[in-house]
């Protein structure tokens, strides 16, 4: 097989084929993030029934792609069906007529989008299941689509006929940098992790943006090509990527537009100013979702105070597509070679690495030596202090400890001198002064190369560098 990393995934797919009961699979992600992939790969294409659904395409076109599929894998040819019922009895006539040993595999590929109005599938599916695949021991029914909030709430959550029916849930997350070291390695990339770190900050650790990279090109050149060029293969992904998995995607793009302009995010109230949206329940409904599917995240503030709450945009993609492509687009095609130092990029490269570190949360932890310690990962913003005090990551300890983490991306080590000694102090006792907290707070600095070792450099309680990020936990 040619499966790089997914070890956890391995092992639940491996229990769920090897189990004696019927097993209902969902499996949901990123568009990109290599689900398709994964399930394909692990079965080497041996299914015992497999169908993707077409996109954009109505009730009668769904069903004759459906059938087309059973003729494809069945021994007869089966008349078209009128309904999604009929469907899916023909499906259940042919895993009973399969001379298949062991598990029979049924794979259904972007199930959303066979869920067209008024269609009735969701009904179909229950049927299936409950009056007949639950009961069949050999069953292995797994499910599969990007459109990460339809699986949540019309599946994993159905308060219906399917209630409680799925047996196990995989949630697919984009690449560690461990995963895309070994990656890169598979495929005959060179890049020193630095790079790797900078690719992860455009790219974040999607799978299929990865295997764009032409491994004779540069970082710049491979950038420059897939993002900054007419035909390159990331120049229209922002508006595909958004209209394929939301189905009135308007307001989810000005959230996230709203979001792309203050990268430390932004509270509920100021989402609406921003975004100039409504307040409301489509305004909530449009939030879950674009956290259920992994471009934004909701911070839980340390006091737990809902209106310190904020919404943070955490799509490496959407970001880099909000702050360059978008800009620059019909503009030169080697922008990302030549832009070279300059502060907008450099205001970029702070924040996103912030975001990998907060993609990296487990790795952090493991090199403080604390993985086998309960904790709470929150953020905090100061609502008195002046000048402005924020921590976007805060470990709060089972052990009486809180690491106040600090993160800054550089070239090379960091220098603490006078000016950011006084910011770091200030922060620090805002935090305590304001919190109340009786905890021992730890300031943890999380840089590229570590901190510079100077009259200032005693402040810091704790350090975690770049190399550590790529730490397999």
């Amino acid at each position: 097989m040619k499966i790089v990393g997914r070890v956890k995934e391995q092992a639940i797919l491996k229990r769920q084929l090897e189990s004696d009961k019927p097993e209902f699979v969902a499996v949901y992600g990123r568009r990109r993030v290599g689900k398709t992939f994964l399930i394909k790969e692990y079965f080497s294409n041996k299914f015992t029934f497999y169908l993707t659904g077409l996109a954009n395409a109505d009730t009668q076109k769904q069903l004759i792609n459906f059938n087309a599929s059973l003729n494809q894998y069945g021994k007869k040819k089966y008349p078209l069906a009128d309904t999604w019922l009929d469907a899916f009895r023909q499906l259940a006539y042919l895993l009973q007529s399969s001379p298949c040993k062991g598990k029979k595999v049924v794979f259904l590929d972007e199930l959303p989008w066979m869920d067209t109005p008024r269609s009735g599938f969701v009904s179909a599916l229950e049927h299936f299941w409950n009056s007949w695949a639950s009961s069949q021991p050999d069953v292995l029914l797994i499910v599969c689509g990007s459109a990460t909030s339809w699986m949540i709430n019309k599946l994993i959550k159905n308060h219906g006929g399917l209630h409680n029916r799925v047996t196990r849930q995989m949630y697919i997350e984009p690449f560690t940098l461990g995963e895309c070291e070994e990656f890169y390695a598979h495929n005959k990339i060179v890049m020193n992790r630095q790079q790797m770190v900078e690719t992860y900050m455009i790219l974040g650790g999607i799978p299929y943006y990865l295997s764009l990279m032409e491994r004779s090109q540069s970082l710049a050149q491979n950038i420059d090509e897939m993002c900054f060029t007419a035909t390159g293969a990331l120049w229209e992904e922002f508006s595909n990527l958004y209209a394929s998995l939301f189905r009135y995607a308007e307001h989810h793009v000005k959230v996230v537009e709203a979001l792309g302009e203050k990268a430390k995010g932004l509270t509920r109230e100021e989402i609406i100013a921003g975004a100039k949206l409504p307040d409301g329940g489509t305004l909530s409904k449009t939030l879950e979702e674009l956290e259920q599917c992994g471009f934004i995240r909701k911070y839980r503030s340390f006091d737990k105070k809902s209106k310190y709450t904020l919404y943070q945009l955490v799509d490496f993609y959407t970001l880099f597509y909000l702050n360059f492509i978008r800009r620059h687009r019909g503009g030169s095609k080697n922008f990302w070679t030549g832009i070279g130092g300059q502060a907008r990029r450099a205001a970029w490269s702070g924040y996103a690495f912030e975001m990998v570190c907060l993609s990296h949360v487990e790795q952090i932890k493991h090199k403080l030596g604390i993985s086998g310690v309960l904790t709470n990962v929150a953020s905090w913003r100061s609502s008195s202090s002046t000048p402005g005090a924020q921590v976007d990551l805060l470990i709060e300890r089972n052990d009486q400890v809180i690491n106040l983490c600090e993160i800054k991306y550089a070239n090379a080590e960091f220098t603490i001198d006078r000016k950011y000694d006084e910011i770091l102090r200030n922060k620090r006792e805002a935090f305590v002064r304001e919190t109340k907290t009786r905890k021992a707070v730890h300031l943890t600095m999380i840089t590229t190369y570590g901190v510079k070792q100077n009259e200032y450099s005693g402040l810091v309680q704790s350090e975690v560098k770049m190399d550590d990020l790529f730490t397999k936990t």
